[in-house]
């Protein structure tokens, strides 16, 4: 059975999460490798609809996406997951599940600044921000709490999609998950 393991991606809107997440999995897949990509986006429709973004639910999302995610890396998968995850006690939670099973985690900081996010708006959240037409925008009028013992900080502001992945699975490979 091949190892398995979550890698979660936090990091504010636009930072790169998803990106690195999708091009980290083409790598692994090409080498044989069990992945799934556990996007927010996709969760928030199919497995947490109906939860909002007080805290509350933010918190709820994260311990329901970790839970799957340890789930299938408990099950030999390579779990990533490319979600903001926007406070620490929630990551810490999903850390301890994992250690209490024995199970590999691996948590990323998409360091992007929020200007660079800003000017990527991927989904156009920050112009709604900025438009007034959204409120609760996580790091910019919403708390986005930086991981301050992160296992790989990434700024994918300074590097390629490529090279950013490529560093990912460098750490992979150092801690023996592939």
């Amino acid at each position: 059975m091949t190892t398995g393991a979550t890698v979660w991606l936090t990091g504010l809107p636009s930072a790169g999460k998803t990106t690195i997440a999708y091009e980290l999995a083409a790598r692994l897949r090409e080498e044989g490798h069990l992945v799934e990509v556990l996007d927010g986006d996709e969760i928030r429709e199919f497995i947490s609809a109906g939860l909002g973004f007080s805290r509350e639910d933010r918190h709820t999302n994260v311990q329901r996406i970790g839970f799957l995610a340890e789930l299938l890396a408990r099950n030999g998968v390579k779990a990533l997951v490319p979600v903001i995850a926007p406070y620490a006690d929630s990551r810490d939670a999903v850390r301890k599940r994992h250690e209490e099973s024995a199970t590999a985690y691996l948590e990323v900081h998409v360091a992007t600044p929020v200007d660079v996010c800003s000017e990527r708006d991927v989904k156009g959240l920050y112009a709604k921000q900025a438009a007034g037409e959204l409120t609760g925008l996580t790091g910019v009028d919403d708390p986005y709490e930086i991981p301050e013992r992160p296992d790989l900080r990434i700024e994918s502001q300074n590097q390629t999609v490529k090279e950013s992945a490529a560093s990912l699975y460098a750490l992979l490979s150092e801690r023996g998950l592939v």
